[in-house]
C-alpha cells in the first residue's frame, strides 16, 4: 500500500513550513535514508528523510517553491510499481488506503489567486444545499481538493443545488497549476523568500533588476528599504499659543519618518516564548564575581597548542559549558525541569548555547558534555552553531538542552538578567572579562575579572542550593585543574 508523504512537526510549536524544493523527482525510485525535499522553519531549513522504498509520486499541482504549507499536509505518495493512486483515479480501488480527512490546508499565493475571493463562511443546511454562506461540499469533492490542495471554502459549486463537485475542484486545481506555470521563476535562496514574504518584497520585481543572478537575503532587505515610502510628516506641537512666538520660532521641525516592517516568524517565535517563561516561570537571579586568570591562562595555553598541533581552539563558551557540565554532576536539581506534578532530573548535561543569528536567537546543544573533553565541546558546538548561522540546523541540534549559557562579554556587558530557555531550571549569564585592581594577602594585584549571573527557576530549587551551585561554577573557573584532572 501507498504510504503518505505529509509536511512533518519539526518542533513543538511549528504548525506550518515553508516549502523549498524537491530533492527526488516524480517517479524516481526511493529507499529509506533518502532526502526527498526541503522545508523551511521558523528556525531552520531541514531535508526530510524517506522512510520506505518504492516509488516516489508527487501529488499534481503541489506547492511552489516559498508557499507555506500546513503541518500534515499531503505532498506525495512512496507506492509499489503500478499501483493506483487516489489522484489518478484509483479511490475506492482498494489499491492506497483512504486518505486521512485534513483541514482544508493553506495554498500557496498563486493557488489563492487562481481561486479567486473566498465567499462568505457559515453554517450548512443538510450538506446538499448552500445556506448563502458557507459551501458545501460532496465527500468525494473533499477528498480531491485534500489529495491535491485545494482550499474548497472559497470556490462556487456547480452541482444542482449549488454544491461543489469534483469537477469544480479539479477546474480549481488546474487554474492553480497554470497561474503558477505562468508566474516568471525567480532564483533566490529559501531565506531570501522568507525575508520577501516578511518584508512584502516582490520577488519578481526584484529578480528584474538583477538579472542572472541569485537573490540573497541581503539583496531583499536593500530593495524594501529603497521602496519603502516615507510616512506622514506630522508637525510638532508649539509650547506656547501666540503670533510673536510662532513668527520668532520659524517654520515648525517635522517628525523623522518611522520605519515600519513585519515581524518576523522567528522574532514572533522568540517573543511568544519568552512571554511564556516570564508567565509560567517564578525567576530569581544571582550575581557574582570570579577571578578567571586561571581560565585566562588555559584558553591561551590551549590556543597556543592548536597552533602547533592543529585542532580546534576552545572557546570562552566551550570550557564554561565543560565547567556547567561537572558541576552540574554535582548539582543535579539543577539539571532538571518540571513535567505536571513530577521533577524530572536529567541524567546527562546536554548544554544549550545561546547563539545570534540573522534569523534571531538560537539556542544550539552540545549533548552529554559531561562525557566530552574541551576538544571534543569544541568541535561539537563549532558544527552546530555553523548550521544555525546558515539557517541549517536540525531539530536535533534546536531542543533538548537542560541547561543553558548566554554570553554577552562580547558586547562589553559586565552584567544582566538572562531568561530561563523553559523547561530548562536554570540558565548561566556570563559577562566581559576585564582587568582589575583585587587585594591579595594584602597586596594589590591585576587579575582578570569575570561577571556570571544565574537565572533560576524558583519552583524547582531554592536559593540556597542555586547559589551552592554557582559557588561551585566559581571555584572551577578560579581553580581549572579541579575538572581537568577528574
Amino acid at each position: 500500500m501507498a504510504v503518505e508523504i505529509v509536511l512533518p512537526r519539526l518542533g513543538w510549536t511549528m504548525e506550518e513550513g515553508t516549502f523549498v524544493e524537491w530533492l527526488k523527482k516524480d517517479g524516481d525510485e526511493v529507499k529509506p535514508g533518502d532526502l526527498i525535499y526541503v522545508v523551511e522553519s521558523d528556525k531552520t531549513t531541514a531535508e526530510v528523510e524517506n522512510f520506505d522504498t518504492g516509488i516516489l509520486r508527487i501529488v499534481p499541482n503541489g506547492p511552489a517553491a516559498g508557499a507555506r504549507i500546513p503541518v500534515g499536509f499531503l505532498l506525495a505518495y512512496v507506492a509499489k510499481p503500478g499501483e493506483v493512486l487516489p489522484f489518478e483515479g484509483g479511490a475506492g480501488t482498494g489499491a492506497v488506503p483512504e486518505p486521512v480527512e485534513r483541514a482544508a490546508p493553506v495554498p500557496a499565493p498563486a493557488l489563492r489567486q487562481a481561486q479567486g475571493p473566498a465567499q462568505e463562511p457559515a453554517a450548512s443546511s443538510n450538506g446538499t444545499a448552500p445556506t448563502g454562506k458557507t459551501p458545501t461540499i460532496s465527500p468525494r469533492a473533499r477528498k480531491v481538493a485534500g489529495q491535491l490542495g485545494v482550499d474548497w471554502s472559497g470556490l462556487k459549486g456547480s452541482g444542482s443545488t449549488g454544491r461543489i463537485v469534483e469537477r469544480d475542484v479539479r477546474a480549481a486545481a488546474a487554474a492553480a497549476a497554470a497561474a503558477i506555470a505562468a508566474a516568471p521563476k525567480v532564483n533566490a535562496t529559501p531565506v531570501a523568500m522568507r525575508a520577501a514574504a516578511d518584508l512584502g518584497v516582490d520577488l519578481a520585481a526584484l529578480a528584474a533588476t538583477m538579472p542572472g543572478k541569485r537573490i540573497e537575503r541581503a539583496d531583499v532587505e536593500r530593495y524594501a528599504a529603497e521602496k519603502r515610502a516615507p510616512a506622514g510628516k506630522a508637525p510638532v506641537p508649539e509650547l506656547v499659543e501666540g503670533p510673536a512666538l510662532r513668527q520668532a520660532q520659524g517654520p515648525a521641525p517635522v517628525a523623522a519618518a518611522a520605519s515600519r516592517k513585519p515581524m518576523s516568524s522567528t522574532r514572533k517565535l522568540i517573543a511568544e516564548r519568552m512571554m511564556t517563561t516570564l508567565r509560567t516561570v517564578a525567576p530569581v537571579t544571582l550575581t557574582t564575581e570570579v577571578d578567571a586568570t586561571e581560565l585566562v591562562k588555559l584558553r591561551e595555553s590551549l590556543k597556543a597548542d592548536a597552533a602547533n598541533s592543529g585542532g580546534e581552539v576552545p572557546s570562552y563558551n566551550d570550557l564554561l559549558a565543560k565547567i556547567a557540565a561537572t558541576a552540574l554532576s554535582a548539582h543535579p536539581q539543577i539539571n532538571a525541569r518540571i513535567e505536571g506534578d513530577e521533577i524530572v532530573t536529567e541524567a546527562s548535561a546536554h548544554i544549550g548555547i545561546a547563539v545570534d543569528t540573522d534569523r534571531g536567537l538560537l539556542v544550539v546543544v552540545v549533548r552529554d558534555a559531561q562525557d566530552k573533553t574541551v576538544r571534543q565541546i569544541a568541535q561539537a558546538s563549532k558544527e552546530v552553531i555553523a548550521r544555525a548561522k546558515d539557517g541549517k540546523a536540525t531539530m536535533n541540534d534546536l531542543r533538548g538542552s537542560t541547561f543553558s549559557i548566554t554570553n554577552l562579554g562580547v558586547y562589553d556587558i559586565d552584567a544582566f538578567t538572562p531568561i530561563i530557555n523553559a523547561p530548562e531550571c536554570a540558565i548561566l549569564g556570563v559577562g566581559r572579562i576585564v582587568a582589575k585592581p583585587v587585594i591579595i594577602k594584602d597586596k594589590v594585584k591585576a587579575r582578570k575579572m569575570l561577571a556570571l549571573s544565574l537565572t533560576f527557576d524558583h519552583r524547582l530549587v531554592d536559593g540556597a542550593p542555586a547559589a551552592r551551585f554557582l559557588q561551585r561554577i566559581k571555584q572551577l573557573i578560579e581553580t581549572p585543574y579541579l575538572w581537568l584532572a577528574a
